[in-house]
């Protein structure tokens, strides 16, 4: 970022670094001593910082396990001294719900925790941070049909069927029939997630997204159906190599 990003250029940053839970990358350690990790992920949200425009949005997806929970409420904290921290969005990957015959489904997919102690962990953080605590957003891009069609017009903020869709995204992944050929990466987010994120912030003609850890190209993805320039960064070429496979594969469809 510091030699080929200028200051203020960047509209929207969605990344997810690496959780530092000993992960198995292929050209990164994930087990840092905790102190240094979370000085070294400060010093990547400062390069952040410069080269975000006075408008723009970081969205920050971070993880933990039952065993360090308090990883991504740490690097949050971190990054307290530079962001304002606007929104705080939980990414619900797995729920069980109640169906109207009284029988509860699970939809979606977990990593199973086996333990007497622990629960299956479900869910993970998005920190929607951004530089001044003012940013408008585009709320109903990523907004929900009402349930009560008799809330509009009722209200005077509802003249569409659409409202909000609140801080809780329930965004599954997709089944993949092999990791080695659909998600050859330890730890990936669904296009999906990226996506709503840039449309969260809201679409501009020319608008520019960032990646600082681009891996399999989630963000780029995003950016690329949405018609916005993107960058990122990434230091194994073979997560390089899927991503341009994977950019090439969705301008085809």
């Amino acid at each position: 970022m510091a030699q080929r990003l200028k200051d203020g250029e960047i509209d929207v940053v969605v990344t997810s670094p690496p959780y530092n839970l000993g992960i198995r990358y292929t050209r990164y350690r994930d087990n840092r001593p905790y102190h240094d990790y979370l000085s070294w992920l400060e010093c990547v949200a400062r390069g952040i910082k410069r080269v975000m425009r006075r408008d723009g949005s970081f969205f920050l997806n971070v993880g933990s396990t039952p065993q360090s929970p308090w990883v991504a409420l740490d690097v949050a904290q971190k990054l307290r001294g530079l962001f304002v921290l606007q929104n705080q969005i939980v990414w619900v990957k797995s729920i069980a719900v109640p169906g109207p015959d009284g029988r509860t489904t699970a939809v979606g997919h977990y990593k199973p925790v086996n333990s007497r102690r622990f629960l299956h962990h479900c869910y993970e953080f998005i920190f929607h941070f951004t530089k001044t605590g003012e940013v408008p957003l585009d709320r109903l891009a990523i907004g929900v049909p009402y349930q009560d069609k008799s809330n509009i017009g009722r209200w005077r903020s509802a003249t569409l069927d659409r409202r909000c869709r609140g801080n809780t995204w329930f965004i599954p992944y997709k089944t993949i029939q092999s990791r080695a050929d659909d998600r050859p990466h330890p730890a990936t987010f669904p296009v999906e997630l990226a996506e709503m994120c840039v449309r969260l912030h809201g679409r501009r003609a020319g608008m520019k997204v960032l990646d600082p850890f681009s891996g399999l190209g989630s963000t780029a993805r995003a950016a690329q159906r949405l018609g916005a320039d993107f960058v990122g960064f990434e230091i194994d070429p073979a997560y390089v190599r899927q991503s341009r496979r994977l950019l090439t594969a969705d301008r085809k469809k």
